[in-house]
């Protein structure tokens, strides 16, 4: 494997996105989705050592139950402005009155002021209860409706006003969801999460949301190969061990995961891989930089 010379990365060598604001966000970011194998205390030993190699964009949200963990560790670790962590809204958090006081305990929580960004994390309030599988239906599960979704997004803009998150964002929304809110919206949306990497590459998404100035966050970017069994369908496909992406890892002395998050910022998307070793998410980091 190729040796790095170093175990830390400079955070001014690593790519930025420029958001239509003006503000410039990491290209690369740490997942923190720990799922069912990952502890929150894990998971913030992982942000911790993120730190410590250069890493300065994390990924967070209310439902990953870890960050009050997070919190803990980035508390006075680096002056506020040199970080740029992202929280989401989480799925029974749609109502009016519901919003605002879920951003406020994701910043208790995180022991932040203000959040860099806000996402609505799916665009339907539907409650999934912990370890349900992809073919789980709730009896109350609503589809998607305009109206309601502009009354959770007022409220989004209302946290810009009031200085909580300096950006919002939405995750999971196809294009014929955002051409709804950026018709509607009165603060438009800054980025849009989704599943993107080599095999699941979105073209039509993907170019939909940088025509229309939103930034991609891909999450996923190496697929899924440790996904829990529940969650695994006929069709998947593991990414680093497509003979394209392992071929060119070989070349280059890297591992295949590399050559996915390398794929991911030089596509123009913002990749938020997670690991937990030090070795991996360091990897991750130097391949955007070499």
């Amino acid at each position: 494997m190729k040796k790095f010379l170093t175990d830390y990365v400079d955070p001014g060598r690593v790519p930025k996105r420029r958001l239509y604001s003006g503000a410039e966000m990491p290209a690369i970011g740490l997942g923190t989705f720990g799922s069912d194998h990952v502890s929150a205390a894990e998971i913030a030993e992982a942000v911790k050592g993120a730190v410590e190699v250069g890493y300065r964009h994390f990924d967070c949200a209310s439902v990953y139950r870890n960050e009050d963990a997070i919190g803990a560790v980035l508390e006075g670790i680096l002056p506020r402005e040199e970080l740029w962590i992202t929280s989401k809204l989480w799925n029974d958090k749609h109502g009016e009155d519901d919003v605002i006081p879920s951003c406020r305990q994701s910043l208790a929580d995180l022991r932040l002021d203000y959040l860099d960004m806000y996402l609505v994390h799916w665009p339907f309030p539907n409650f999934h209860p912990p370890g349900c599988g992809v073919d789980q239906r709730s009896p109350d599960a609503q589809p998607y409706i305009h109206e309601n979704f502009m009354r959770t997004w007022r409220q989004m803009e209302r946290l810009v006003d009031l200085g909580l998150t300096r950006h919002i964002g939405t995750s999971n929304m196809t294009i014929a969801k955002l051409k709804l809110l950026l018709r509607d919206a009165r603060i438009k949306p800054a980025v849009n999460e989704m599943e993107l990497h080599p095999h699941f590459q979105q073209p039509e998404l993907f170019e939909f949301v940088r025509a229309n100035g939103i930034e991609p966050i891909g999450y996923s970017p190496i697929g899924s190969p440790n996904r829990p069994e529940r969650d695994r369908t006929p069709d998947d496909t593991v990414d680093i061990e497509d003979p394209v992406i392992a071929g060119i890892a070989e070349r280059h002395g890297i591992h295949p995961a590399v050559v996915c998050v390398k794929w991911a910022v030089q596509r123009g998307q913002t990749p938020i891989p997670l690991s937990t070793k030090r070795r991996n998410y360091l990897a991750n980091l130097q391949g955007t930089v070499e």
